[in-house]
């Protein structure tokens, strides 16, 4: 089952990532904290499996990073990440997707 939930899980972090960065610009350790919360636990991840799924909706155009220092330091300027004008477009036919899936799913489940 840990293998199924793996892949459960797997689906939709791009879904995820971009939803939160539709709320807001955030750097790597930022997502990994905000998804820990708002899941309970649930999707709590390493940074060596955030930054493929990060790399991957670079590659796609759906976001973009930049670097910025901290204000509270001056050390090595944090990087940023930020949903594009493309990632809120594929943001919304993701989620209508999901929504169709998740009924579809629940429908035959219940029978």
């Amino acid at each position: 089952m840990d293998n199924l939930q793996k892949q459960f899980k797997k689906g939709v972090l791009d879904l995820l990532v971009l939803d939160l960065l539709n709320h807001g610009d955030a750097y790597g350790y930022e997502i990994i904290s905000q998804l820990d919360k708002a899941s309970d636990g649930y999707y709590l991840m390493k940074e060596g499996s955030l930054y493929p799924v990060l790399y991957r909706l670079e590659d796609k155009n759906l976001i973009q990073n930049y670097r910025q220092a901290s204000e509270a330091d001056r050390a090595v300027p944090r990087k940023y990440y930020k949903i594009t004008e493309d990632g809120i477009q594929q943001l919304a036919l993701m989620k209508a997707e999901w929504q169709q899936f998740y009924q579809i799913t629940n429908h035959v489940l219940k029978g």
